[in-house]
């Protein structure tokens, strides 16, 4: 077991994994559609403070807004506030913002209703935005690295989160597993058109296959 949890880290987690490079191209695909980004302020919806210090490009002001409790000692150019991105606080959505981010977060967020309502306050926040999103016909399912789940019933979905052997953290028990997989809900690119009616949605591709959707508005 424990040699598939290093084979797990080697290829999605680690500095230098199969992931670790995706996620470097991912921003430097970023920077490219958005080469003023440096001068931006920019709110990310779900992201995280560890994400950006790591990242290899840093725009003029970043709000990060998170489920998570905000982390202690940020940089100036670093806020973090706790907030549910479907119900945005008042004064969050009143804030002057250049650019809305966003990665692999909508489809945890609960539901068509939940998902129209990230997806208003997205618009809300900033006429550029870059939203992305594992697709759901990719063959891997990426949460658990396991081929097909997603296309399984909700029940067996969760017998595989409960002893999936790549699962990065096991759940305690089935009530858990099954938690877990219903917190999942990859969407489709039809979904993230009709979510994004007025931005371009792109094809992050693994092999040939997409792996991923990103919906782009650049102004």
């Amino acid at each position: 077991m424990s040699r598939l949890h290093a084979f797990r880290n080697q290829f999605v987690d680690a500095p230098g994994s199969v992931g670790a490079r995706f996620r470097a191209r991912r921003w430097d695909w970023l920077r490219a559609t958005f080469p003023g980004l440096e001068a931006m302020a920019v709110i990310d919806l779900g992201g995280t403070a560890e994400a950006w210090r790591r990242a290899p490009v840093r725009p003029a002001s970043v709000h990060i807004v998170n489920l998570e409790k905000p982390p202690e000692d940020l940089p100036s150019w670093l806020r973090s506030d706790h907030a549910d991105a479907c119900e945005l606080p008042a004064e969050i959505l009143a804030g002057d913002y250049d650019l809305v981010i966003s990665n692999s977060v909508v489809e945890h967020v609960g539901g068509h209703a939940r998902r129209r309502m990230f997806a208003d306050a997205v618009h809300r926040l900033a006429d550029r935005h870059w939203i992305q999103t594992p697709y759901r016909y990719f063959p891997v399912e990426p949460h658990w690295v396991c081929p097909g789940m997603q296309f399984l019933p909700a029940a067996a979905r969760a017998t595989v989160a409960r002893h999936w052997p790549l699962v990065h953290t096991p759940p305690a028990d089935r009530a858990a597993a099954l938690r877990a997989v219903l917190d999942v809900e990859l969407l489709s690119r039809t979904e993230m058109r009709a979510y994004f009616p007025h931005s371009v949605v792109l094809s992050e591709r693994v092999a040939g296959l997409t792996k991923s959707l990103v919906a782009v508005k650049r102004s």
